[in-house]
């Protein structure tokens, strides 16, 4: 399947260890043609493992989706570095279609970060080479204090949107008239993030979210002034540093000022990995913990704070699948099973077909890591198929995926493809299995489940 992809021209559309010591990647003195890139990493990373001392086993690039892209795999990115061949690596697109996902690291027998590499050379590549939509993304981020990628420029746009969007779930749906969607609230315990594209584009989906919430008696915000809550970080995907950490304190400040004690990250693999390891990698003081919605999920269901229940599919017995998003699932165990215990509540234990591999050893669907809207289309699509296979081996009519980026790459794979089943976020089934799924909030629900519990 890899073999014979050919690119498109180029006009066409981590693990545990931080990245290395900030203000290295910022005073590093680029010279062309100097066999820097080598030298550089041993010098910032040197327990990540070096690349001259990859045995080019090929274990790397059997397991990456990206493999053949622009004629690259990992095992090659990896030789190249080690020969320093650092013209052809800042000229080659490859960097920007891998996803930052990880896969190759476990599996890699010399312990080399490859993932840590690929995001090493990003920074070094020429500003005005970069992609420019990631650059705009970024640069939209930096331009505003909702930290938001897509134009929402202001805290009055975003409230105008909420409260549009809040008024009509109390005024419509039966149960919710006192339906709270708190901003700047002091000493509540989360503050909130999700990501641009959802109110933007699609704000009936933000409902689902505020009524598990509500009914789990959470006491939760949104930023002061709407400030942070776009779960955006196109900087960091970008490898731009001293944006990155902007953005990082931006949001940690927003936090501390309101005295929350955990940003609860709302469906999103990577900002949920860049907050996390941002505050570590620019030693930002913090009183907060940064936690996955998934999370409170599975401790509200135990606690019967969420009375999940799955009846509703025992005689259509409509089968499901998850997406492990990568920078949730590969090296934490415990939200691959806090996810698993979440659906099998939801649509019930017999109803769930796991993929294959699923968990930590999950494939990437080919949505993250800035991929998504770095413009590389025909790319992402191929990165995809393996994922798309796995999907259809399960022979489950709906994927659901808890992260925004995996929803729109995955919808995007079925539909261009015509695979045919379904893509939903978890909160709208979890919604359905309260019994509180609103008829407008099945915009990506098929026929099969486009009535079911509705009122």
């Amino acid at each position: 399947m890899k073999d014979d992809y050919q690119s498109p021209p180029m006009d066409q559309e981590t693990s545990e260890t931080t990245i290395g010591d900030a203000s290295m990647l910022l005073d590093l003195d680029v010279q062309a043609g100097t066999p820097l890139l080598r030298d550089y990493f041993r010098k910032i990373a040197p327990d990540s493992g070096q690349p001259d001392i990859c045995l080019q086993c090929g274990a790397c690039a059997s397991g990456c989706p990206a493999s053949g892209v622009f004629g690259m795999d990992p095992r090659k990115f990896v030789r190249m570095v080690s020969m320093g061949l650092d013209d052809e690596l800042l000229n080659n697109q490859w960097v920007w279609v891998c996803t930052l996902c990880n896969r190759c690291v476990p599996v890699c027998p010399m312990n080399i970060n490859i993932s840590r590499l690929v995001f090493v050379v990003r920074t070094h590549w020429d500003t005005h080479v970069k992609p420019a939509p990631l650059m705009d993304l970024c640069q939209d981020c930096l331009e505003t204090d909702t930290g938001s990628s897509l134009g929402i420029m202001d805290g009055a746009d975003w409230r105008f949107i909420m409260e549009e969007t809040a008024d009509d779930t109390r005024n419509t749906q039966e149960g919710f008239e006192s339906l709270a969607v708190p901003v700047g609230k002091k000493g509540a315990e989360l503050f909130l993030t999700q990501s641009a594209h959802i109110p933007l584009t699609d704000p009936q989906e933000i409902p689902p979210l505020w009524k598990i919430l509500h009914l789990a008696g959470a006491h939760w915000t949104y930023g002061s002034s709407a400030s942070a809550w776009a779960s955006d970080n196109a900087c960091m995907y970008l490898g731009d540093i001293n944006a990155w950490e902007k953005v990082v304190r931006m949001r940690a400040r927003a936090v501390e000022e309101l005295g929350c004690q955990v940003v609860l990250n709302t469906e999103c693999g990577h900002d949920d990995w860049a907050m996390r390891r941002g505050l570590e990698q620019f030693n930002i003081a913090h009183t907060f913990k940064v936690k996955s919605i998934v999370e409170y999920y599975a401790k509200w269901i135990r606690q019967g704070r969420l009375r999940v229940n799955s009846d509703w599919n025992r005689i259509l017995k409509v089968r499901f699948t998850v997406q492990d998003p990568c920078q949730l699932t590969r090296d934490r165990a415990d939200i691959a099973q806090a996810l698993r215990f979440v659906v099998k509540q939801a649509v019930g234990e017999e109803n769930f077909v796991d993929m294959s591999p699923g968990g930590a050893q999950n494939y990437c669907c080919g949505g993250g890591g800035g991929v998504l809207d770095s413009g590389f289309i025909e790319e992402r699509r191929h990165y995809g198929k393996i994922k798309l296979e796995q999907i259809i081996n399960t022979g489950a009519t709906y994927c659901i995926t808890p992260c925004n980026s995996c929803f729109r790459q995955i919808h995007d794979l079925s539909h261009h493809h015509g695979a045919g089943f379904y893509t939903v976020h978890l909160w709208t089934i979890l919604c359905l299995a309260l019994g509180i799924l609103g008829a407008g909030e099945r915009k990506y629900l098929g026929p099969d489940l486009a009535t079911v519990g509705l009122l």
